[in-house]
């Protein structure tokens, strides 16, 4: 990640929650975690730590917790502005490792196709 960003926002946990977030919307801290392959506590404690400031809000899905940015906040909404550029300029590798996840089961009608 870029060490810009990880001076910025205090640390490389908390600035790969926050790419996260603004690939995909919203998120948990399991997921989160096992994306970037940290650990469970220091992903929550960022996304505690980050709510408390107003940078983000969550609710309850069942037992998650889902995390996503405080559109109502105007600083955050400059902040995912610089998040996307930001996004944008990963390393092609970066983006696909992190950022190309399937968000949802693929049908199962549905034929399956592989590259290369």
């Amino acid at each position: 990640m870029n060490p810009v960003l990880e001076g910025l926002f205090g640390n490389r946990t908390a600035t790969c929650v926050l790419l996260f977030l603004q690939c995909y919307g919203e998120g948990h801290a399991q997921r989160i975690a096992k994306t970037f392959g940290f650990g469970l506590n220091m992903t929550q404690r960022q996304l505690k730590r980050l709510e408390e400031q107003g940078v983000l809000v969550s609710r309850r899905l069942g037992n998650l917790r889902l995390f996503s940015f405080n559109e109502r906040n105007p600083t955050v909404r400059n902040l995912c502005k610089l998040l996307e550029v930001e996004l944008a300029a990963l390393p092609e590798e970066a983006q696909q490792q992190f950022f190309r996840q399937r968000q949802r089961p693929r049908q199962s009608s549905k034929a399956l196709v592989t590259h290369g």
